[in-house]
């Protein structure tokens, strides 16, 4: 969907939409009542699709109505009933859960599927990386320390200090991505809706079987079971750390693109692309606008995780006063803007112009070596010594091993 406040939005397509996050509250139901049915407490009858039931053409009007208590599942739950009339489904429907059940494990399934695309494109963005640091090992650059010319570097070991904040990034998210799980627990944590219907039904041990019942629908999910952690949200700050985490890596990125692109400098050019960068005044301008969307990004994202450590902090009793209701939009945000920022730096990098002349010409600048003469009052200097570049190969040699250790197992 296009946003005109947040240019680019559009690339995040359904991902945590409101659509998409209709269709896994209904997910979360329909597995439900499916467990009930394998498990014997609901007729097979019980287990059926809800696609047909609630669309998204219902948004507006359960949006609407999630005012009045809230959250959306109290008004998902009785227009689904009311749609399928009399018979198990709409009497087993929610049975055993809690609104906070559907909604916890619903945004789940929206956020791993961002995280994925995430990931996706952060594989992407460390090979061409890669490739750049292999390509450009020993092309000149001077290097910049407080704005100012520092001693020589190469354009190899910039790619490569970029590749290990990419790679750090992936780690983050694929860690946050693996510890996402199923959130059922019932009215407070306890299962005890689904406990009290084993028992009920003649179970020997209810307790074991309610628990057997959450990981079925983990299962159905394809997600891991977990003890009901409505109280702990340690797995979302931890999505939402790892989505700054990755903003962090693309906006030093963007910085450094948009700097070394101004026309003074030169060494670096955004991808050209028709009708981008232009300016509504001056005719002349080539603004590098995905640099300048990804430094958005960046600035954006920490506050965005700020406000979901904040709601865990100040969670209390088994499910909180306002602290619950604020991560779902953060998340949506959140969730969003960095799939849309992921993709930009994958359009960023795959098509950046190295203008290698414009390196070395600044790279011949004679107080570049200033540092390495003033080491002859330690140890007078050999003639003809080689490159002041230190161990620069090593580290760029470093950095592509980790690149293939991080991947090697995603084909």
């Amino acid at each position: 969907m296009a946003d005109l406040f947040w240019p680019g939005d559009e690339r995040a397509g359904a991902l945590l939409s409101q659509q998409r996050f209709l269709a896994a509250m209904l997910e979360v139901e329909q597995q439900w009542l499916s467990a009930l049915s394998a498990c014997g407490l609901a007729p097979a009858g019980a287990a059926r699709s809800l696609d047909d039931v609630v669309g998204a053409e219902d948004v507006a009007e359960l949006a609407t109505a999630a005012e009045a208590s809230g959250n959306p599942v109290v008004p998902l739950v009785r227009l689904v009933r009311q749609r399928l009339g009399d018979g198990p489904a709409a009497t087993w429907l929610h049975r055993g859960l809690t609104s906070q059940d559907v909604v916890d494990t619903a945004l789940v399934l929206c956020l791993r599927e961002a995280l994925v695309a995430v990931l996706a494109d952060l594989r992407a963005q460390s090979m061409t990386l890669a490739a750049l640091a292999e390509r450009h090992r020993a092309t000149p650059m001077a290097a910049r320390t407080l704005t100012q010319p520092a001693v020589p570097l190469t354009f190899g070991l910039k790619a490569a200090t970029w590749l290990d904040s990419v790679i750090e990034a992936a780690w983050a998210v694929r860690s946050a991505k693996k510890r996402l799980a199923v959130q059922v627990g019932g009215a407070a944590g306890t299962l005890a809706a689904s406990t009290e219907l084993f028992r009920r039904v003649g179970s020997s041990d209810p307790a074991a079987a309610s628990l057997a019942l959450v990981a079925d629908l983990a299962d159905r999910l394809g997600l891991p079971p977990a003890a009901p952690w409505h109280t702990v949200r340690g797995r979302l700050t931890g999505a939402a750390d790892a989505l700054v985490a990755a903003g962090d890596a693309w906006g030093r990125i963007a910085s450094d693109v948009a700097l070394l692109g101004r026309p003074e400098v030169g060494e670096l050019a955004e991808p050209t692309v028709p009708g981008r960068g232009g300016s509504s005044t001056m005719p002349h301008k080539a603004n590098p606008i995905l640099s300048v969307l990804l430094r958005r990004h960046a600035l954006a994202a920490p506050m965005l995780a700020s406000t979901m450590h904040v709601a865990a902090a100040t969670y209390v009793d088994e499910r909180p006063d306002g602290a619950w209701h604020v991560e779902w939009d953060t998340l949506r945000v959140l969730g969003r803007r960095s799939v849309v920022a992921a993709s930009q730096a994958t359009e960023l990098l795959a098509g950046l112009t190295v203008h290698s002349d414009r390196m070395a010409e600044a790279a011949r600048r004679g107080e570049l070596l200033a540092e390495r003469r003033s080491l002859d009052a330690v140890v007078e200097d050999q003639p003809g010594g080689p490159p002041y570049l230190g161990a620069t190969d090593r580290i760029i040699a470093q950095s592509l091993a980790r690149c293939a250790q991080t991947w090697k197992d995603d084909g």
